[in-house]
């Protein structure tokens, strides 16, 4: 069952990592959350995978829930919030929409992979502030980048913000503050209920067994 699980994983991979593919030949297109934790969710179902098939050892229960976190935070912002995607401005990658698999395909993937092939009540209840990290980073970089280079994309007329509720020219300081705020809470509410699920679920994998 091992293997199965592996490849699980490698397939789930394939779809971060290629599909994120297009920002390496346009590189703005690192600017948004989307392709970071894809990305990043890649190389960690790439390590998950590998150790799978060659009975090494698992990445961190830290690690592979905090990239958990955030693709399903990806896949329900795409879902509730954002607007629908301006048909000219749409990636293909073997014809198939990138906003598709990394919006869709992936989240639910690496859900599943949590619940059915991961070891549970690992997550520690600090996780649930420690995980926050990453988001904190993510806007300084944005904020950052937009200050430095204020035309350079990806959006339409080169606006450097990526999403509209962190577009500092057109929202102001202080709508900024409250929808970062919001995003927070937010997150931190989803944090918890992945640890609670982490607990609630069984300490073994419900399907199959791979070492931690």
């Amino acid at each position: 069952m091992k293997y199965a699980v592996g490849i699980y994983r490698l397939v789930i991979a394939f779809l971060c990592l290629v599909w994120t593919s297009v920002a390496w030949r346009e590189p703005s297109y690192w600017v948004y959350f989307t392709y970071e934790t894809n990305f990043l969710l890649g190389l960690v179902m790439l390590w998950a995978g590998v150790a799978c098939l060659i009975d090494g050892k698992q990445p961190p229960a830290w690690l592979k829930g905090v990239l958990t976190l955030y693709i399903i935070i990806t896949g329900l912002v795409a879902a509730f919030f954002l607007p629908p995607s301006d048909p000219e401005s749409i990636e293909y990658v073997f014809g198939i929409e990138t906003g598709n698999i990394l919006h869709w395909a992936t989240p639910i993937l690496a859900v599943l992979d949590f619940v059915f092939f991961d070891a549970h009540r690992r997550f520690k209840w600090n996780y649930v502030l420690t995980w926050l990290i990453y988001f904190p980073f993510y806007l300084t970089f944005v904020l950052i980048r937009a200050h430095l280079w204020p035309h350079s994309g990806p959006e339409d007329g080169g606006n450097p913000y990526p999403y509209g509720f962190i577009d500092l020219n057109e929202i102001g300081w202080g709508q900024m503050g409250i929808n970062i705020m919001l995003c927070i809470v937010g997150f931190t509410v989803l944090a918890l209920v992945l640890v609670i699920a982490d607990h609630i679920l069984p300490k073994s994998p419900v399907v199959g067994s791979v070492r931690r």
